[in-house]
């Protein structure tokens, strides 16, 4: 059975302090309130080795927000998916769109970035996804087909370790939101190229999740669409309240 998957994304906020603080709330929100779907944080990287070990793992799990598409060596600045691993991190989301747009990832180089978060068990939050010309001109299907070729090389078994994120990139912090159809039509359609690749049973398990202006006010009614398995939250998952609301969309 597929899994339902709240994850927050903190992207460039929160220092040191702040990021502990922040895990040390929601842990203990969760705690006294058990969640119905898994719950996941993706931090930025000074963040991982502090946070992993105060967040409660059966009930949060802990992921970076990107990882180097090489093993080690001479890439200052760079980390690999086996410094994440080490320190407890679980998740690594990789392909977001400002990733793409200002980093200019490529489909070969989330290939590699993919290969190497497996090879170091680290569970992938890939997103894919369409900027709004693109969806104003009807391409999004061939938009995140041409993405998904990324993980589409992959055996049938490691791609069943990957977790989806569709991202409208024209809903992402610009308070606009795909509609409950809009997000539920494009799940289905990606959810359709799965089965065509490895068959609808991998399919049927793979979870997709939604991000894009995802909220208390409207996580209920796109997590209700048979294809959204969830959100990949970013604002709204730097303050508990907002980050819970969401995640008590599956209650």
């Amino acid at each position: 059975m597929r899994k339902n998957i709240v994850a927050g994304n903190w992207k460039m906020n929160k220092n040191l302090q702040e990021g502990i603080a922040l895990a040390k709330e929601l842990n203990e929100a969760l705690a006294a309130d058990k969640p119905n779907c898994d719950v996941v944080i993706c931090t930025p990287f000074i963040h991982l080795a502090s946070v992993t070990p105060i967040v409660d793992k059966a009930v949060i799990g802990v992921g970076a927000e990107n990882c180097a598409d090489k093993v080690s060596g001479a890439y200052t600045g760079e980390v690999s998916a086996e410094m994440v691993a080490s320190t407890g991190a679980e998740y690594v989301i990789l392909g977001h769109s400002e990733r793409r747009a200002y980093y200019h990832e490529t489909v070969e180089i989330l290939e590699e970035k993919v290969k190497l978060a497996l090879a170091n068990n680290l569970k992938p939050i890939f997103c894919i996804g369409e900027v709004l010309e693109e969806r104003e001109a009807n391409k999004q299907n061939e938009v995140v087909a041409a993405q998904l070729a990324s993980v589409f090389s992959l055996s049938a078994e490691d791609f069943s370790k990957i977790i989806l994120a569709y991202e409208p990139v024209w809903a992402i912090g610009t308070g606009k939101t795909a509609t409950a159809e809009q997000a539920q039509e494009i799940h289905a359609f990606i959810r359709s190229l799965i089965a065509e690749k490895y068959g609808k049973e991998v399919a049927d398990n793979t979870s997709i999740l939604y991000g894009g202006s995802c909220k208390p006010s409207n996580a209920k009614e796109l997590f209700a669409n048979p294809d959204v398995d969830g959100g990949l939250i970013g604002g709204a998952a730097l303050k508990v309240a907002d980050f819970k609301g969401i995640i008590d969309a599956f209650k």
